[in-house]
């Protein structure tokens, strides 16, 4: 859910990783209008705004969504990480060797919760957290991903599986010159 990592997936401009990562669940999906649901998420400027347009098209989510959504979480990190090493490496490494947790209100698989009656107890799976711990260990080690080999079949983004990774641009404004 964080900003400020866009990147460009075959040419195309993901302004966050959230949204790429909403975007695989539709592949060649269309809206009631006809237009690719890959490409309306695509256009959203925020990561809760992509999650909220990808919301309204849930019940058509491949079929396989709850088999390959951590794999593909991992791939769309990893490609952030590929795309802003120096930044993104950066943030992973200032956290030192502390655990890496999302904090949520309310999502226990991707975060861990509050335990009610304790400031400073959570609860949940924290899949997020874990994945990017492991990416921690990855730029420790100076590895950088490898992004060839997709991890689930029928990864497609806007007709194409992904094979380009770039980081997007940092100024917002030239966001629009993307296609």
């Amino acid at each position: 859910m964080a900003a400020g990592y866009p990147l460009v997936i075959n040419g195309h401009l993901f302004r966050t990783s959230e949204a790429l990562y909403q975007a695989f669940r539709y592949a060649e999906d269309r809206s009631e209008d006809g237009e690719l649901i890959q490409e309306l998420i695509r256009r959203e400027k925020s990561p809760m705004a992509a999650k909220m347009v990808s919301k309204k098209y849930y019940p058509l989510t491949r079929d396989d969504w709850d088999f390959t959504r951590v794999k593909i979480m991992d791939w769309c990190l990893r490609a952030k990480l590929l795309a802003h090493w120096d930044k993104f490496s950066a943030l992973l490494l200032s956290t030192g060797s502390l655990p890496i947790v999302e904090e949520s209100h309310k999502d226990r698989f991707w975060g861990a919760v509050a335990v009610r009656g304790s400031e400073d107890e959570l609860e949940g799976e924290n899949v997020l957290g874990t994945l990017l711990s492991r990416l921690r260990t990855h730029v420790i080690a100076g590895e950088r991903p490898n992004l060839q080999d997709l991890p689930v079949t029928g990864m497609v983004i806007l007709g194409s599986p992904p094979t380009q990774v770039e980081p997007g641009p940092t100024d917002p404004e030239q966001g629009e010159l993307f296609g």
